[in-house]
């Protein structure tokens, strides 16, 4: 079976549909699975729900679906350095569902080993917990987390094989193996695609099995913030 697709539109052929939920990889501009998001932007594809970390900056990541109102809502950690998320936010334009980043990484993880729900004791006490199940284990109290189940699922690797195989590459790591995994199809875009057998398997960070769709491409590699200190502060 082929995996490995021409493009990032072709890869995602005969996938979208409006109001899908997607579950998208990275954490900040760090491992975004910027190919394909662009390709969701050129179809058009509206009214969808994202399950990710944040959603990048205002002209890069899930901002450039944020700026064409291709979103509906939003399951994040955090509102992050995107004005116009925040903006849609506080207007009511956008739904917003506040995750932990440990909680929503492990929605994943459930989702992916076919786990419908978890109990945690992180949002406790908080806002997180309303209208959650609550219930005590050994005189400490829990709530219910459920399992993330995505319609479609999209990361970026460093490193694919032909059948899927997956190398991430240090942080760009974050969030993408679960978010890979949460999905009914999954499509990945890489740096580069290597022949079968030419991956050492102690260094395979997602099996194939998870893995439908590859795109190889070109990806521009921002920086989110930089700090600058003059020679004097050096000293």
């Amino acid at each position: 079976m082929n995996k490995i697709y021409g493009s990032a539109a072709e890869a995602l052929d005969g996938l979208l549909f409006d109001g899908m939920f997607i579950a998208s990889g990275g954490f900040g501009l760090c491992g975004i699975p910027e190919l394909l998001l662009d390709a969701i932007k050129q179809a058009g594809t509206k009214d969808l729900t994202f399950a990710s970390n944040n959603a990048g900056v205002d002209d890069f990541g899930i901002g450039i679906l944020l700026q064409t109102r291709q979103v509906k809502k939003m399951i994040s950690s955090y509102v992050g350095e995107n004005k116009e998320f925040m903006r849609q936010y506080l207007s009511g334009e956008l739904e917003l569902e506040f995750n932990p980043q440990g909680t929503l990484a492990e929605r994943m993880r459930a989702g992916g080993a076919g786990i419908p729900g978890f109990y945690t004791k992180t949002g406790v006490g908080t806002q997180v917990a309303e209208g959650k199940e609550h219930k005590d284990f050994n005189g400490e109290t829990y709530i219910l987390e459920t399992g993330m189940f995505a319609d479609l699922s999209i990361v970026k690797a460093w490193k694919a094989d032909e059948t899927g195989n997956l190398i991430f590459r240090k942080a760009a790591r974050n969030f993408n193996p679960p978010a890979a995994t949460c999905g009914k199809v999954c499509v990945v875009e890489v740096e580069e695609i290597v022949p079968t057998g030419s991956l050492d398997p102690d260094h395979i960070h997602l099996p194939g099995v998870y893995v439908h769709r590859i795109v190889q491409g070109k990806h521009e590699k921002r920086i989110e913030q930089r700090t600058v200190r003059s020679r004097g502060d050096a000293q």
